[in-house]
């Protein structure tokens, strides 16, 4: 658990830590999001977030990438490193802070800063968000907050085993027909490492759902399909060893709990890593359709990668 490091007041649930979800940052326009954390599980974002931010034409691409940000962006952190984030239901001790609880639309946005304070000492020690757009989160300030043990048993930490359990898959569709935002976050990263490993080679990817379910995004950014030169990219993890000889590019899981890539041992060839939940699907899609194909259903017509949108004034 976190406690305040002034006063000692505990601030969250006994908790074990995981990879920080690459979904951390992404989320739906103007939607609504679940929380971002499973209950009693925190992570620990490394480059800075959260405010004050200053915008990229004031400090310049030396000063952004000092941040973490290689790329242009309308603004730029220079808020904590290592911030911790937990779900909501997870903080203990809190104090809502009227004046700071600001935000675009239907919740907070955290731009005034943190907006709880501890109810021991009264600090504003954490940022709670949840406006439109955004997971629900609490991001607790890591100068403000020490970690302590809770005394309880802990339980078995996340390992290789868990993807193979059905609530870890990911559907790439949500109840609504909608595309997956958590879908569409891993495989914005995936695309990116893929584009930097092959360096716009043509990639060739394998028939069956990783061609039907990301052939169409890779498509967008490079040449696909068998010719002269084409690299190759396989599914691989654990339980799916790569074929022999090695394609070219494996894609693979990251670790729940560190995050990390996983490789066959001994293996130091290219890898493509993805969020576990996102893979384990891959692996075992089972039922890709989001309703039964029957009758004249356009719901059910829907192909995978493209999700179902409503017509011009339908209800």
């Amino acid at each position: 658990m976190f406690v305040r490091s002034g006063c000692g007041v505990e601030l969250t649930a006994p908790m074990s830590r995981v990879a920080l979800p690459v979904h951390t940052h992404h989320g739906g326009w103007e939607q609504l999001h679940p929380p971002l954390m499973e209950p009693a599980t925190y992570a620990v974002e490394p480059i800075p977030t959260g405010p004050p931010w200053r915008r990229w034409q004031e400090i310049g691409a030396d000063a952004a990438a000092r941040q973490e940000v290689f790329a242009p962006a309308y603004s730029v952190s220079f808020g904590a490193r290592n911030r911790i984030v937990i779900a909501p239901g997870d903080s203990r001790s809190m104090t809502v802070i009227p004046d700071k609880c600001e935000g675009y639309c239907q919740g907070v946005d955290g731009r005034a800063g943190p907006d709880l304070a501890c109810a021991g000492c009264g600090r504003a020690v954490v940022i709670r968000l949840d406006d439109c757009g955004m997971w629900q989160m609490v991001w607790l300030e890591p100068e403000a907050v020490v970690r302590r043990p809770s005394g309880l048993p802990a339980g078995p930490p996340p390992d290789w085993d868990d993807l193979e359990r059905a609530d870890h898959r990911v559907p790439p569709v949500e109840p609504d027909g909608s595309w997956s935002r958590r879908w569409e976050a891993a495989l914005g990263v995936a695309l990116a490492h893929l584009v930097a490993v092959t360096e716009d080679r043509p990639v060739d990817l394998p028939a069956g759902p990783v061609a039907e379910l990301l052939g169409h995004a890779v498509g967008r950014y490079l040449p696909t399909g068998p010719r002269p030169g084409a690299w190759s990219l396989r599914l691989a993890g654990p339980g799916i060893h790569p074929p022999r000889p090695r394609p070219d590019v494996l894609l693979v899981p990251r670790h729940p709990l560190t995050g990390a890539p996983w490789r066959p041992p001994g293996d130091a060839g290219a890898v493509v890593p993805l969020d576990s939940g996102v893979w384990a699907y891959l692996a075992a899609p089972g039922e890709i359709s989001p309703t039964p194909a029957t009758g004249s259903s356009r719901r059910a017509s829907c192909a995978t990668t493209t999700p179902c949108r409503r017509a011009p004034g339908a209800r």
